[in-house]
């Protein structure tokens, strides 16, 4: 089966890259597609429709709610959530759903979501898309009450989930967590750690990678 990796930027892309070998690096793709949701949709629809592919997976670093995902850990998405597609109300935020169209929920498939956490020894949580990154405790304790199983904040996953959705395809999201949601301190940021963490993540699921068909 063929698998496209989708990632932000070059330095996650090669994280992933340099965990697997010429004979499994022939049946996975792996590419940059930008920052931001829209960047992540257009990139993953563009290679989708241009290749055979069983599997999509978004990977990269993110910001992870300390009390569920650390600094350095790994996260397995069982629900990859737009966290701010929606509306600002006089009552409160609204998601798009609540405003009668759209979807703001990717549900992976539950026995892939349960063999790779077990692989990569990774915990499993819904991983939260935002086109803004938290920067205050406020935003992070707004978004924790509003996602109670929120692990993880990143910005590409649902945008290569809706593509996927579109090619009827499985997504998969994957993060290594390098700073905790909430004040922006980059002098806390562990980048290389949370890369490397996603470099021994995917040399861990290779073989699950390998064996799963969406048919089991």
């Amino acid at each position: 089966m063929n698998v496209l990796v989708v990632t932000a930027v070059p330095a996650e892309r090669d994280a992933v890259t340099r965990a697997f070998g010429a004979d499994r690096a022939a049946h996975l793709t792996v590419l940059a597609g930008g920052v931001g949701p829209a960047s992540a949709a257009a990139a993953t629809a563009r290679a989708l429709a241009t290749g055979a592919y069983g599997l999509v997976i978004s990977a990269g670093i993110g910001g992870g709610f300390a009390d569920r995902a650390p600094v350095g850990s790994v996260v397995v998405a069982d629900a990859i959530v737009a966290a701010d597609l929606g509306a600002e109300t006089p009552d409160g935020y609204v998601p798009v759903t609540g405003l009668g169209f759209g979807t703001v929920e990717h549900l992976p498939p539950a026995d892939l979501v349960r063999v790779t956490s077990e692989a990569a020894a990774a915990a499993t949580g819904t991983v939260l898309t935002v086109s803004t990154v938290t920067g205050t405790a406020a935003r992070a304790a707004e978004l924790g009450a509003r996602h109670p199983r929120a692990a993880v904040e990143a910005m590409e996953g649902f945008g290569v989930a809706e593509a996927a959705a579109l090619f009827g395809l499985p997504v998969l999201e994957i993060r290594a967590v390098s700073n905790a949601v909430g004040p922006r301190d980059r002098d806390a940021w562990r980048i290389g750690e949370a890369l490397a963490a996603l470099s021994d993540a995917f040399g861990k699921i290779g073989p699950v990678l390998e064996g799963w068909t969406p048919h089991d």
